[in-house]
């Protein structure tokens, strides 16, 4: 066996060997004291070339081994190296397929955590949202409810004005009414003593009326047994004529009939006709109507104006415009010809007599 020695290329040497020429055998050395030395004999010479040649033999087997050595030194420092870059590739690629793996598993961590992130901002903001939509919920309500309460105070407010307003009217009105009250207390009580002092007149009037009417009767009863023409109708001073003043009379009938005319004139008028002219300063008319017993007037006397022209023309338009109005009943027909009513007209909010 011959020792290899390794190199750092990778390739194995053989050393070579010693080569030992043949001898000379052709002339002899001499010595060194010039003595001359044996020649060899051509046997010999003879076994040194075949000695010489298995020599040369080994050398080139020599030779032909380590050329082989190195070539299976150099195939196995190939194959070596062949192996150590497939390993170096395969290190490579393993590690280019740990880092490629490194860095899908970075950029799918670094997607979840960008995705996490994005819905942790996106769960911030609709929470952030919700609670803006809440607060302003709440403000919207808070808003809705202190309008509510300056309403619901407003409308208090208005309702206590408007029911202190509502009791200093009632209150002036009660106050008027008791003054309108006192008065018409007053000019009743003075109606009632003029109608008095009138009626007593009256009644001595009537009690010579009728004397004179009987003794007309009779003339006429005598006159129409000597004459087949009828008799002329009276003329107005002789008519048979009812005062009523007040509200009090001892004729129950003409008392009826007076009130009866006055709640239809109450009643049936529209108070339209006189609502802006009774806006303006006034006093209560006092009125006397005279109304035949077929229920037409004869005429309208006002006792007392009203002050207003155009007050007074309307009262005479809702005289006229109850006619017909309701003619006599056969009692105060046999009686009277003419019924005279007084009364006081008021206005507010209808017309109203007293």
């Amino acid at each position: 066996m011959i020792a290899l020695e390794e190199s750092s290329a990778a390739e194995f040497l053989v050393p070579p060997l010693p080569l030992k020429s043949a001898p000379d055998v052709s002339t002899a050395p001499e010595d060194a004291g010039g003595t001359e030395q044996p020649r060899i004999e051509p046997a010999a010479r003879e076994k040194a070339f075949e000695d010489a040649a298995r020599m040369e033999s080994a050398q080139q087997e020599q030779v032909r081994q380590e050329a082989v050595l190195r070539e299976a030194a150099r195939q196995e420092a190939a194959r070596a190296e062949s192996a150590r870059l497939e390993a170096e590739r395969q290190e490579r690629e393993r590690q280019s397929k740990a880092r490629q793996e490194a860095a899908r598993q970075e950029s799918a961590r670094q997607e979840s955590a960008r995705q996490e992130s994005a819905r942790q901002e996106a769960a911030r903001q609709e929470a952030a949202r919700q609670e803006a939509a809440r607060q302003e919920a709440a403000r919207q309500e808070a808003a809705r409810q202190e309008a509510a309460r300056q309403e619901a105070a407003r409308q208090e407010a208005a309702r206590q004005e408007a029911a202190r307003a509502e009791s200093a009217r009632v209150e002036g009105e009660r106050r008027e009414g008791a003054r309108q009250a006192a008065t018409q207390q007053e000019a009743g009580r003075r109606e009632g003593a003029q109608f008095e002092a009138a009626r007593e007149q009256d009644a001595r009037r009537d009690a010579a009326r009728r004397a004179m009417g009987r003794q007309l009767d009779e003339e006429a009863a005598r006159r129409e047994a000597n004459q087949a023409a009828t008799k002329p109708s009276p003329s107005a001073s002789t008519l048979r004529r009812a005062r009523l003043f007040g509200r009090t009379d001892p004729n129950a009938e003409l008392i009826r009939y007076a009130e009866a005319w006055s709640r239809r004139v109450q009643l049936n008028m529209t108070f339209d006709m006189v609502r802006e002219a009774a806006k303006q300063p006034h006093n209560d008319p006092v009125v006397t109507v005279a109304i035949r017993s077929d229920g037409s007037i004869e005429s309208v006397t006002f006792v007392r104006s009203s002050g207003v022209a155009a007050i007074d023309d309307a009262i005479r338009r809702i005289i006229h415009s109850q006619t017909p109005n309701l003619p006599f009943q056969p009692a105060l027909a046999r009686d009277f010809d003419v019924i005279e009513i007084r009364r006081t007209w008021h206005f507010d909010t209808a017309v109203r007599l007293y």
